[in-house]
């Protein structure tokens, strides 16, 4: 079989991939964001002694993390119109992985809040602040920094999990590719190309973890 590149130029990224990309990006942001506002809270609640917050906390945990994203992505596009009337799929695909990912940026979030010495808490409480104080100006920074490295390559995961759209017809990346080859006539080199993108973009990021990572380790 002879593989032919011939198709891809300027004009070709334009019609079939930029628009996928873009998607891409902004998906992996606002899950990213969204994900780790919603995980932070999710941690504080399991790190609870109230049974009443720890309990649902971890029950949502438990369950996200037991379930293949493909196949939350599926229910929520398919069962939430049912209550709520039409949606589109990328504003399925937005509200899903953000809900999902809040679920993993929990556990990593929770793991830095308990790698911060007590003694900090202690100390926080000895200037006269309160619980809240303690962990918003004390515990939540230093957790965050211990675990930036982590929480990063997690979002480097989200971004490949991206492709996972294509169950609900959102238009991300991957999408982009498969519509090109269908075009072409050439979906071995389209997904070919695909491969190579994903792999240049998540590699150069994984890259650049490492390197925040060691530096972090210096400050310490």
């Amino acid at each position: 079989m002879n593989l032919d590149f011939s198709f891809l130029t300027g004009e070709f990224l334009r019609a079939f991939i930029a628009k996928g990309f873009i998607f891409s990006i902004q998906l992996t942001l606002v899950a990213m964001v969204g994900g780790i506002l919603l995980g932070t809270v999710l941690a504080l609640m399991r790190l609870s002694s109230h049974r009443w917050l720890s309990a649902p906390a971890a029950a949502y945990v438990n369950l996200l993390r037991s379930i293949p994203l493909v196949m939350v992505i599926l229910w929520f596009f398919l069962l939430v119109p049912l209550l709520t009337g039409p949606i589109s799929a990328e504003l399925s695909a937005f509200i899903t992985f953000t809900l999902f990912e809040a679920a993993y940026y929990a556990e990593i979030m929770r793991a830095g809040v308990q790698s911060v010495p007590k003694g900090q808490t202690y100390a926080a409480f000895a200037l006269g602040m309160n619980y809240r104080q303690a962990m918003a100006l004390v515990v939540l920074p230093q957790a965050f920094r211990n675990m930036l490295p982590v929480l990063l390559t997690q979002t480097i995961i989200l971004f490949q999990d991206t492709s996972l759209v294509y169950a609900i017809g959102a238009y991300d990346l991957l999408k982009g590719f498969e519509v090109a080859g269908r075009n072409f006539n050439r979906p071995v080199e389209t997904y070919l190309l695909a491969a190579g993108l994903y792999f240049v973009i998540c590699f150069s990021l994984s890259m650049l973890v490492r390197r925040l990572q060691r530096r972090i380790q210096i400050i310490r």
